[in-house]
């Protein structure tokens, strides 16, 4: 029993390991951002953007078919490919030797994630006991919630020999998860789907996110968001119409499942924009250095596995849906705060430092609630698939949420007071949007919670 135990702990282990490592990747990026523009000096912002655009798009589109494939072909064959793929990708992203080439290696790092991402969690769902599995879910989440902690210092330490090294990381990491993985961890697949899904409403489905995500950081681009329609309604039509499509309809009638979807869309939208917003105002406006922004970023992310634990606590006396509600409001509040004390005189322990913070306990109280509640209302033979389509309704955020932060803000090499200005609103636009999530939370049901 002792053996079983121990083998368990060390599956999540593995499997979360290579989920850290994935978001990791992201917060580190974040505060590279900088740095990478000054390795790019002909790049605007809202080029520069597409390093987390890019990256982020094909995330989205990827990630529900190939949740589907894992189903069908074998989800540990699908893990262990997205991890190559994911570690590879970084090493020749530390390599690019131009802008584009980046963008265009962070998209087959975003193709690896793809695979992995969901696949580990379904191999969580599936290697252990009913009993564990919820529990494991939290820990997923929250060990997702630990690298937006860590990930600021770790790139900050990392920038200071160069912003190459922050995929580099990515190689022992990879090495160490694939091997374990590849001893410990079960195979499963869903005996159920035998045909290859709709790959080319994968195809539309990307065209359209990235026409949208182009039309909100250009100026004029109004052919964008014609063609963003165009490919939303196509893609929309052939879910209905299409005998295996990425999206089976029968998900879409699960409410609580749906409503997750919708929450974790807005949260991310928020949360997308949250991080680059503050990274650029410290290492921008207050002219900290990136060792400094790293360490001035760790406070709120590092709330986030603490009131993550409080809200497991609380969500066993208190419905699912209020302590995600609340934790949106927090969410709210915190953003708020940061716009109303904002001043071009910096001061980062009275101005920055305490809405930052209510930031990281509204996330924590929110995000791990989102995850659980998406994939407690599913059955075990969906389980890729449907964490697939949440973390697809994450990414999505992403895109939204920097796209239309990069559109707020403009030009940032602009005068402290227009640029006050204009970090102020985009505060306002993620306090509005994390309220909406907190509105939206509460079509959760109680029986995430049992």
């Amino acid at each position: 029993m002792r053996e079983v135990a121990v083998r368990s702990r060390t599956i999540v282990f593995v499997l979360c390991t290579a989920a850290f490592m994935a978001t990791l990747d992201v917060f580190v990026v974040n505060v590279a951002f900088t740095d990478i523009g000054r390795s790019y000096s002909a790049s605007s912002l809202s080029d520069l953007s597409w390093v987390l655009n890019a990256y982020t798009i094909a995330y989205a589109a990827l990630l529900i078919p190939a949740g589907r494939m894992a189903d069908r072909h074998g989800r540990k064959a699908g893990f262990l490919l997205g991890l190559t793929v994911f570690t590879l990708a970084s090493v020749a992203c530390a390599a690019a030797p131009s802008l584009w080439w980046l963008v265009a290696f962070r998209v087959l790092q975003a193709a690896g994630a793809a695979a992995l991402t969901p696949t580990s969690l379904a191999l969580l769902l599936t290697a252990l006991a009913p009993h564990q599995r919820a529990g494991a879910v939290k820990v997923w989440a929250i060990t997702s919630s630990f690298a937006a902690a860590v990930g600021p210092v770790v790139g900050g330490a990392l920038l200071q020999v160069s912003w190459q090294w922050i995929f580099l990381i990515n190689l022992p990491v990879g090495i160490l998860a694939f091997v374990g993985a590849a001893r410990l961890v079960p195979d499963s697949r869903d005996e159920t789907v035998t045909r290859t899904p709709d790959l080319l409403g994968v195809g539309v489905f990307a065209v359209a996110i990235g026409a949208l995500a182009l039309g909100l950081v250009k100026d004029g681009a109004w052919i964008a968001f014609v063609v963003a329609a165009l490919g939303l309604v196509a893609f929309a039509v052939r879910i209905v119409r299409h005998p295996v499509p990425v999206v089976d309809p029968a998900l879409l009638r699960v409410p609580t499942f749906v409503w997750a979807n919708v929450t974790a869309l807005l949260f991310c939208v928020a949360f997308g924009a949250v991080f680059p917003s503050v990274v650029l105002w410290l290492e921008n406006v207050a002219g900290f250095s990136t060792l400094a922004t790293g360490f001035a970023i760790v406070p709120g992310p590092l709330m986030v596995p603490l009131f993550a634990a409080v809200g497991q606590r609380l969500s066993r006396a208190i419905p699912v849906r209020v302590v995600t509600a609340v934790g949106n409001l927090l969410f709210s509040g915190g953003a708020v705060l940061l716009a109303v004390s904002a001043s071009t005189d910096v001061d980062y322990p009275l101005r920055v430092l305490p809405g930052w913070m209510i930031i990281g306990v509204g996330i924590g109280l929110a995000l791990p609630n989102i995850i659980a509640a998406a994939t407690a209302a599913l059955p075990a033979a969906q389980a890729a698939t449907g964490s697939a389509v949440v973390n697809t309704s994450r990414q999505l955020g992403y895109v939204f949420g920097v796209a239309i932060l990069v559109a707020i803000l403009g030009a940032i090499d602009v005068p402290h007071d227009r640029a006050l200005a204009a970090f102020q609103h985009g505060w306002w636009f993620i306090a509005l949007t994390a309220a909406l999530s907190a509105a939206t939370a509460l079509g959760l049901t109680q029986a995430v919670r049992r």
